[in-house]
């Protein structure tokens, strides 16, 4: 899935992307899906004639990006996960007030997930409307409704895959970083 790219972050990779990389492809080693660094454009790969797992390919070494795509991942189906970009239609930079709201509909659930991967790694969350040659995106109402979302997860549950991450990026960046993510859990509370 193509996904909003975070432009807050530095364009170098971040240092944390390999133990992420490793991290995911460890995790993950059961579902022959690998975590990839790409260039400008994220996409999801299935395995096929040219390559024997499926990846996900994230943008630019952000770290966001790649927990992002992985949000993505965590919440397609079987069928869609044999898709290229999971089947979905994406209408880039640039979109109109009706196109931006069809975006952000789809980019909830990913979104929030990603918000939780965030936490769970002891980073900042911020949403990411993606249109910067667009509408005007009513940016409050989306992290409103990313955030209900959330915390709808934090109640009923995270789909299986994202709570298994959640729990490797929790064990994983706790112990590299001894990370306080008590002021992000609280953004997130405060926000739903």
């Amino acid at each position: 899935m193509n996904t909003p790219v975070h432009h807050n972050e530095l364009s170098e990779v971040d240092t944390d992307v390999p133990t992420l990389i490793a991290l995911f492809n460890s995790t993950f080693a059961d579902f022959n899906t690998r975590l990839v660094l790409g260039s400008d454009e994220p996409i999801y790969l299935p395995a096929g004639k040219h390559c024997n797992y499926h990846q996900i390919v994230f943008a630019n070494g952000f770290f966001s990006s790649a927990l992002h795509e992985v949000a993505h991942w965590c919440i397609a189906g079987d069928k869609r996960r044999l898709l290229e970009d999971y089947g979905y239609w994406y209408c880039p930079d640039g979109r109109d007030t009706q196109q931006q709201l069809d975006f952000e509909k789809v980019e909830i659930k990913p979104q929030a997930i990603e918000w939780a991967f965030t936490e769970a790694a002891g980073r900042q969350f911020q949403v990411s409307t993606d249109n910067l040659n667009g509408a005007e995106p009513d940016r409050e109402g989306f992290t409103a409704n990313v955030a209900a979302q959330l915390a709808h997860y934090r109640q009923a549950g995270f789909p299986h895959r994202a709570q298994r991450f959640i729990s490797a990026l929790a064990t994983t960046f706790s112990l590299n970083k001894n990370n306080d993510t008590s002021s992000t859990r609280r953004i997130g509370d405060d926000a739903a």
